[in-house]
């Protein structure tokens, strides 16, 4: 599923291609499912005509503020992304919306498995479920003070607490694991029984991966070698990190979780 990393991406390649530009035609796939709460038909017409204005994410949520109200929302959901290109002959098999722009650039949101969402909204960040998010780890991350202060309400294991969207916005599987295996804290812990030291940590690690993981524009070629990142996929018993620690999968708030006990603890 795109994480923060790759939602920051494709706003950027949004705000690259599409601001300052009108929306000359807009063109839906007949898919209630992804179009929530709108018909797409509704939809392409709220759009047609405007001009982008900007481009703007939390967490996983990207929205277009446009010259006029309601403004589109989107999700990618598992498989989602936004893709730019000319020729209508490069049109995505699996697009749900497609926005030709006055100079002729096209982009689309192809979405093979349904689990996305569009939707429209007068104003997405006060509108759940915008308004329902957490922190955002690039835009607005707590100091260490206040994140240790969160950490000790919370009972929850700590890897549940972090794919929690109302608390840390754009926070998923990889990113979670990554930054308890950096912090080297076990992801079954309760929140609440973390020291200090450790929620600090914990903090400055979430900020550190994000912000890196943002640089390199979500190039996993381009993350440090020493990122569990690389080798956490899959189950396979033999797994271990670039450092030869051996890695173990278990299920932990319903989701695969990698971990490292040996420096996790």
């Amino acid at each position: 599923m795109p994480e923060l990393p790759e939602v920051e991406r494709a706003r950027k390649l949004a705000e690259r291609v599409l601001v300052g530009k009108r929306i000359r035609k807009v063109t839906t796939a007949n898919d209630v499912i992804v179009y929530q709460g709108v018909l797409p038909c509704r939809f392409a017409m709220a759009l047609k005509g405007c001009r982008v204005e900007a481009i703007c994410r939390r967490g996983k949520y990207l929205w277009f503020a446009l010259d006029r109200r309601p403004w589109p929302l989107f999700h990618f959901g598992m498989t989602g992304s936004f893709q730019v290109y000319t020729a209508i002959r490069d049109r995505p098999r699996f697009f749900k919306v497609e926005l030709l722009m006055e100079d002729g650039t096209r982009l689309a949101m192809p979405n093979v498995r349904r689990l996305g969402r569009i939707g429209l909204r007068k104003d997405p960040e006060s509108q759940p479920p915008v308004s329902k998010l957490g922190f955002d780890p690039l835009l607005d991350m707590p100091t260490p003070q206040m994140f240790a202060a969160m950490m000790a309400k919370r009972k929850t294991p700590i890897k549940a607490l972090l794919l929690n969207q109302s608390f840390a916005a754009g926070v998923g599987n990889w990113i979670a694991d990554e930054v308890l295996y950096q912090a080297h804290i076990a992801p079954h812990r309760r929140a609440c029984d973390l020291r200090v030291d450790e929620a600090k940590r914990l903090a400055s690690c979430l900020r550190r991966i994000v912000r890196k993981a943002v640089a390199v524009n979500a190039d996993k070629e381009r993350f440090p070698k020493t990122w569990l990142f690389h080798d956490r996929w899959g189950k396979n018993r033999n797994a271990k990190t670039v450092h030869g620690e051996k890695i173990i999968h278990e299920t932990i708030a319903g989701r695969t979780t990698a971990w490292v006990p040996s420096v996790q603890r």
